[in-house]
């Protein structure tokens, strides 16, 4: 470990709602042995480079579940105004920031269970490595496949000529599994994302979120198999 990541506070948000529009209960119905929120809070206590991990919640059950299997966890309950379906992300990075103070913060979200360790510390030290020319950091998934635009327009590829996939350029979607930034940044500009930031790929299978009701059950499926962390089941 480079001795700026063994002096920089670091400090993991995670933003868990109790009510969720398209998955009743998704942060915290059961995914394997455990409830969902549990993989992202193991695997975070597992990052050397994270300071402390601070839950941002209006859930009771979360709380509840925080205070008895993980009290090391800081528990910020969510003011009532920012709890709303469309109050946007990076306002509620605002509050917490505000009641946490930390040199960086690492945010992700609780329906990221495939996320390793491993992969968490590769994108610390990769911005601070780079930080300050880089000023934050998202993750991101490559894409190579054929794609258009709303008015049938390519986007990647000239249909003209028949590359095949693996040929082609790739792009990269925004994954939403891991932001790096600093509260200046996210203040001035309202966004987690600053003027440079620095995209760090994480491989598909790893970086898959939990948004539909299908998703649970392919994460589901891919642990019970072995292809993501391995779960204990009854």
């Amino acid at each position: 470990m480079t001795k700026i990541v063994a002096k920089a506070k670091i400090i993991a948000l995670v933003p868990m709602r109790h009510h969720s529009q398209r998955v009743p209960g998704k942060n915290y119905r059961p995914l394997g042995d455990k409830p969902l929120y549990h993989h992202i809070i193991e695997t975070l206590q597992s990052v050397p480079e994270i300071t402390q991990v601070v839950v941002d919640t209006d859930s009771p059950t979360i709380q509840q579940g925080l205070g008895e299997n993980f009290p090391a966890v800081r528990v910020l309950p969510r003011p009532e105004a920012l709890c709303a379906d469309d109050i946007p992300m990076n306002e509620v990075l605002a509050y917490d920031t505000s009641q946490v103070e930390a040199d960086f913060y690492l945010q992700t979200h609780s329906t990221n269970p495939l996320l390793k360790t491993e992969t968490i510390s590769k994108a610390v030290q990769k911005f601070l490595a780079v930080h300050p020319s880089y000023d934050s950091l998202f993750s991101v998934t490559r894409l190579q496949t054929r794609l258009w635009d709303q008015f049938g327009r390519p986007i990647n590829h000239n249909p003209s000529i028949l590359l095949q996939t693996q040929d082609l350029p790739p792009v990269y979607e925004e994954n939403s599994c891991i932001y790096i930034f600093i509260k200046d940044t996210l203040l001035a500009r309202r966004n987690r994302l600053g003027e440079r930031p620095l995209m760090f790929e994480i491989d598909a299978n790893e970086a898959w979120d939990i948004d539909e009701e299908l998703d649970f059950e392919i994460v589901d499926f891919l642990m019970s198999r072995g292809t993501g962390k391995q779960v204990t089941r009854d």
